[in-house]
């Protein structure tokens, strides 16, 4: 059976793909979970129409957080946390921390957005990654003192 993706499937392929599967993983998993449609020429106009207009979205979402970036690349947060012997912290700093103190600073991002490898355990001065887009990341300079 042939069909169109209207989701990303793994393993089958990407939104938009014309597929060849089995007719009953179509019937019994695909099309009641509407992650595809039957392959016919109705369906793929109304595919090439919203993909169209989520590119359209897309553009004016990747232009308002370029704006964002651009704010955000000369942001410096600190971070105050009660630290023992040799710097160390008694707890660690995460994305959450991160993000809660740029909040702090009038920019909402999320915390799955900040690209913290692992957690801060010491005193420093950190740069941390902040992916707002997957074409556009900024660094932030996060300080983290003893209280």
């Amino acid at each position: 059976m042939e069909l169109i993706l209207r989701e990303d499937v793994e393993g089958l392929g990407v939104r938009g793909d014309v597929v060849q599967v089995k007719a009953g993983y179509a019937r019994n998993f695909l099309i009641p979970g509407r992650f595809a449609v039957p392959a016919n020429e109705v369906q793929k106009r109304i595919l090439e129409k919203e993909t169209k207009q989520r590119e359209v979205r897309d553009d004016r979402a990747k232009q308002n957080l370029q704006l964002v970036a651009e704010k955000l690349k000369d942001l410096s947060c600190t971070i105050v946390v009660q630290a023992g012997e040799e710097d160390k912290l008694y707890g660690s700093v995460t994305a959450n921390d991160i993000a809660e103190a740029v909040a702090g600073q009038g920019f909402e991002i999320d915390h799955k957005k900040v690209m913290l490898d692992e957690p801060i355990k010491v005193l420093g001065i950190y740069t941390v990654p902040v992916r707002l887009h997957k074409e556009i990341e900024v660094t932030i300079k996060v300080w983290v003192v003893k209280e």
